[in-house]
């Protein structure tokens, strides 16, 4: 059971590592620890994420807590309906891009402030396993239902700004896009593919992160007139993006361009995850706005943002916060503001990203270590000690023309590698061969 407590969220194989009873035990484990009085439940398409909200209701009525059940929804609608139903708390069912067999639960206090390992997860972790629940309520919660649909529906379309109809290719990969779309369907002209909710995931894996699961939707763009391609994760709370001729655009560019949106209504920080490309921070200072690096995941991002009073953050992964969505991330205001740009332009997606595309990037690249991977990041920090070394997560390392982040996985003995070059293709993959040498020697 222990596994399936994660840095930022609870995450495991249904009827494995998570069962009815541990849903009821967490249940009882979050109301001992956040004292909540009202709780926001929403929930993917996984068949068996209809029997987990059952239990998990189970055991936060009992503690006295009462439930808001918004039903089958996206991440975002439930940190929407968290905030605007002046909830204590929120949990949302989902193993996000996970296989079919996953589930788990996204854990929020009030106005959806994310519960993490350092933040409560651990601590509700060990009152599940030593079973210290506060004692059972005299007089147990009740239990309501709630469609939050139009209310985020209404809160979101203030945001349009197009200057025609937008012709989109959506891939819904089968999960929570579809009611996530929701929100700007009426005013798109789109294709949509695999657009019926199945929590089998029958056509491909929804993680828009793995190239591969962007096959259908870059030959549906390539075959057809589109302004751009969308593809949603599991949960809807990540977007992948293809620009008209079908080509993968980098999930940082992506932000560089919305923060140019947001910018162009509002001055003020925006947040960059420390594995973004340096054109990312550039085309921030370039708008007016205030570049500032975050460190990876979403429960430190949003923390950042709330201390700085950001307005928006995106991440390497396709996550994308916005200010107006509770400091959470809202992929519909992604998809959005990215119509606002193009149906703006004079220019097709692919030339607005074109200069964006200056610099040699490595991307991820992920190494599975035998030896510990803190020694490999303390062997890091000493040889590069001549650059510009900081710690905000993992060892980053800068120099003139080139910088790279090495991290640990917080699950899997992995080093991560991201590493740029501003000079040129060739120095990137020497230095990238050359940091890697390190890491798997």
């Amino acid at each position: 059971m222990s596994g399936i407590f994660k840095a930022y969220d609870i995450r495991g194989i249904y009827g494995d590592d998570l069962t009815e009873a541990i849903a009821y035990d967490i249940g009882k484990a979050y109301i001992t620890f956040t004292q909540a009085k009202k709780v926001v439940i929403g929930r993917d398409c996984r068949p068996h994420s209809i029997p987990l909200q059952a239990a998990l209701t189970r055991g936060i009525t009992e503690m006295g807590a009462d439930v808001v059940d918004i039903g089958e929804c996206s991440t975002p609608m439930n940190y929407y309906a968290n905030g605007t139903l002046k909830a204590e708390g929120s949990i949302m069912i989902t193993a996000s891009h996970n296989p079919a067999e996953w589930n788990g639960f996204k854990l929020c206090r009030a106005e959806a402030v994310p519960i993490s390992g350092v933040t409560g997860i651990e601590e509700i972790e060990q009152i599940v396993k030593a079973q210290a629940f506060k004692p059972v309520a005299e007089t147990a919660g009740t239990v309501s239902t709630y469609d939050i649909l139009p209310e985020y529906r209404a809160h979101i379309r203030p945001f349009m700004n197009f200057a025609r109809r937008p012709k989109l290719a959506i891939d819904y990969a089968n999960g929570m896009g579809i009611p996530e779309a929701k929100t700007f369907e009426d005013e798109i002209d789109q294709t949509r593919l695999f657009g019926d909710i199945d929590g089998s995931f029958p056509n491909h894996e929804a993680n828009p992160l793995h190239h591969a699961t962007l096959a259908d939707l870059q030959k549906t763009v390539r075959e057809g007139q589109y302004d751009f391609g969308v593809a949603f994760d599991g949960d809807a709370d990540r977007a992948g993006f293809i620009d008209e001729k079908g080509e993968i655009i980098p999930m940082d560019l992506i932000t560089a361009l919305i923060a140019q949106d947001v910018l162009s209504r509002e001055k003020g920080v925006i947040f960059y995850d420390l594995r973004s490309s340096r054109v990312v921070k550039e085309v921030i200072e370039a708008a007016g706005g205030i570049p500032m690096m975050s460190r990876v995941g979403h429960a430190f991002i949003k923390a950042q943002m709330r201390e700085h009073k950001a307005i928006f953050a995106g991440e390497l992964s396709g996550h994308y916060y916005f200010r107006d969505n509770f400091v959470a991330e809202s992929s519909s205001m992604a998809v959005i503001a990215l119509c606002n740009i193009v149906t703006n332009s004079d220019k097709p997606l692919s030339e607005l990203i074109a200069p964006l595309r200056k610099y040699a990037c490595s991307g991820e690249i992920n190494t599975k270590v035998a030896r510990d991977p803190l020694e490999i990041l303390a062997e890091i920090k000493e040889k590069y000690a001549d650059g510009n070394v900081f710690e905000l997560d993992g060892v980053s390392v800068e120099y003139p023309t080139w910088w790279f982040n090495v991290r640990c996985s917080n699950t899997e003995p992995l080093v991560r590698l991201n590493l740029e070059s501003t000079k040129s293709t060739e120095e990137m993959e020497a230095k990238r061969d050359e940091v890697l040498a390190l890491i798997r020697k």
